[in-house]
């Protein structure tokens, strides 16, 4: 392996900072025991991280970037796993060490981020508790001192209220709070290193940026060096000064990040920068565009036809939606009396034709998904109306409700918890058509295997479980299940949030496809900014469980009028290296909770019509 390929600083790395390496990785080979057999999956990685700087490794899932960081970590099963090669952290060989010399160099030397904070954060304790944890573990500190530095860290990541958060468990958290506690953790005893395992993955855009600028000011003060995985390279452009990319389980390509970006030598890396959706990509075009595809072992890039506008302007709406609001009751005291309520969605009003797909943006704790699952009622809302082809299903009961639901379904967030890992993957398909009366068995799995191929799946596959496909064909079962009932309306909850980019264009490329084909109406949950701007006909911007801006998608990201819905856009990362000193300055201001006191009345609302279709709220309420 030649030195650059090694990612040696002295191979030409402008940005490699003096003195020895905080860690440095030599013919790192890695391998599971599989049916018997040893199993390769990380092959001869060598690389180096030096004092103060950001090296990334980008690749999409399979590619072992993962396994890479986990072996540095140690935290491979021993029976199961086997690691060859050096690796050595802040001058300590970390495979001759002991497990308990290893427990003392995690969180000292070298700190975590892990993707999916939920599986990271014990639910039978505090966030407060596990934060302090990390404290009294690694040095001498009373009680007292370690709470103060607890709520220091909490607030320096963004959690509103913290002091009064200490003693929350992780399941009071939204996704994205969750992921900032882990990153408090990991932070609390100033480790020399640390590595984020696609930190910001499934993050809003705006969370996303202020981790990103939260890192790269700890960096400064702090001197610490990042190691960070990822497949966005819009977030690698932003943050690392040198790259490396995998790809099945090899480091194909390593070099300056500016240098990767211009000059990327491997079709694998091209294809990985030419998947990234650009905000502003879709200047001047009417409606939604499908994703370029592009060939890996190649990299050509491949423009898609048009897609051809699908709603149907003069008809009735699918969906109308009037002051729907949904409240969380919150209870305090020894009686666990009712103290106020979360006031999740407030008075939330917008309608969606056949064909059409209107996108609900904004952050973690918007109101966004609730309002997704009162639409459905899988969650009850407190008032409001919700017409689906004419009927309101507020009013429905359990069986007229369960009648209805056929005409709109779900898409979650992650594929693997919405499938039975117990079924096969065609029983599953074919439930709800068996469930609902409207075939047989034997028709149900032939309609069953007609979906998965629609969907780009084999019906060979039906026969297998959850856990035998990758993520990408995971959400692909997810859709054709939701098809299964031949809906009107699909709510996408944050459907591609956490897939690779070649996995997300693929998947919106089928929706938009299923769209045209079916005349389906989505309603497009999400917080990635650069791919609504592709699959929106119209987009509603939310804060605070209201909607403070909507219109058609031109209008709104062509001309943004609200200040939140401008602060979203700005936080955008984009692929473009030379940004790499940019400071958005996110964290400044505080995020306001939507818990309000028992009888509380939220102000009138006025909206500005500043040109066809495009509401502005006039009065901020930030």
């Amino acid at each position: 392996m030649s030195d650059t390929l090694a990612g040696n600083p002295s191979s030409g790395s402008a940005s490699a900072k003096a003195g020895e390496p905080v860690l440095s990785v030599r013919g790192l080979t890695t391998s599971f025991l599989v049916d018997g057999a040893w199993r390769t999956v990380v092959r001869d990685v060598s690389f180096d991280v030096m004092p103060g700087e950001t090296v990334a490794i980008v690749g999409e899932s399979g590619s072992g970037k993962s396994v890479t960081s986990l072996s540095v970590m140690r935290l491979l099963a021993r029976d199961s796993s086997r690691i060859k090669g050096s690796i050595v952290l802040n001058g300590k060989d970390i495979l001759a060490l002991s497990d308990k010399q290893m427990r003392q160099v995690r969180g000292k030397d070298a700190a975590m981020i892990f993707q999916e904070p939920m599986t990271s954060l014990n639910p039978v304790f505090t966030i407060g508790r596990q934060i302090s944890e990390a404290l009294t573990c690694h040095g001498d500190i009373t009680r007292a001192a370690a709470r103060a530095e607890t709520v220091q860290l909490l607030e320096k990541v963004r959690i509103p209220n913290a002091a009064s958060r200490f003693d929350d468990y992780p399941h009071q958290f939204s996704g994205g709070m969750r992921q900032r506690v882990m990153i408090a953790m990991a932070l609390a005893s100033r480790p020399r290193l640390l590595i984020a395992d696609e930190p910001t993955t499934a993050l809003d855009v705006t969370i996303q940026g202020q981790i990103l600028d939260l890192i790269k000011v700890l960096q400064e003060e702090e001197g610490m060096s990042v190691l960070f995985i990822t497949h966005d390279m819009g977030v690698v452009a932003e943050i690392a000064d040198r790259t490396i990319v995998m790809y099945k389980g090899e480091a194909i390509e390593t070099g300056a990040t500016a240098d990767i970006f211009r000059n990327g030598r491997k079709p694998y890396t091209r294809s990985l920068l030419s998947a990234v959706p650009r905000l502003g990509s879709m200047a001047g075009q009417g409606w939604p565009l499908r994703f370029p595809v592009v060939d890996v072992e190649t990299g050509t890039r491949v423009e898609p036809a048009e897609v051809a506008d699908t709603v149907d302007r003069g008809s009735e709406p699918v969906l109308d939606v009037k002051n729907l609001t949904t409240r969380f009751d919150v209870r305090g005291g020894l009686l666990g009396r009712k103290v106020g309520a979360v006031h999740a969605v407030e008075n939330v009003s917008f309608d969606l034709l056949q064909g059409e797909t209107l996108s609900l943006v904004g952050e973690s704790g918007c109101g966004k998904s609730t309002t997704g699952r009162s639409i459905t009622r899988l969650i009850q809302p407190n008032g409001g109306v919700v017409r689906l082809e004419g009927k309101n299903i507020l009013d429905l009961d359990t069986a007229s409700l369960r009648h209805a639901r056929r005409s709109i379904q779900m898409i979650f967030q992650d594929p693997f918890a919405s499938l039975n890992p117990r079924m096969t993957v065609g029983a599953m398909v074919a439930e709800p058509i068996v469930e609902h009366g409207l075939a047989t068995g034997a028709q149900a799995r032939e309609k069953a295997a007609d979906l998965l191929r629609r969907v780009g799946l084999s019906p060979d596959m039906m026969k297998r479980y959850p856990h035998e496909f990758s993520g990408g064909q995971r959400q692909r079962i997810c859709i054709a299940r939701a098809l299964a009932l031949d809906p009107k309306v699909i709510v996408a909850d944050e459907s591609v949030s956490a897939l690779d980019v070649s996995i997300k264009a693929q998947v919106c490329n089928l929706l938009m496809d299923l769209q045209q084909s079916l005349k389906l109406a989505f309603l497009f949950i999400s917080h990635d900014m650069a791919v609504v701007e592709r699959v929106s006909h119209r987009v509603a911007v939310m804060y605070l469980g209201e909607i403070v801006e909507i219109g058609p998608r031109k209008a709104v990201f062509s001309d943004p009028r609200h200040p939140y819905t401008k602060k979203l856009m700005a936080a955008v990362p984009v692929p473009d290296p030379s940004r790499r000193g940019i400071r958005r300055n996110l964290v400044a201001d505080e995020l306001k909770s939507p818990v309000r006191p028992l009888g509380y009345v939220a102000p009138p609302r006025r909206y500005d019509e500043v040109s066809p279709g495009h509401l502005v709220r006039l009065d901020d309420g930030m």
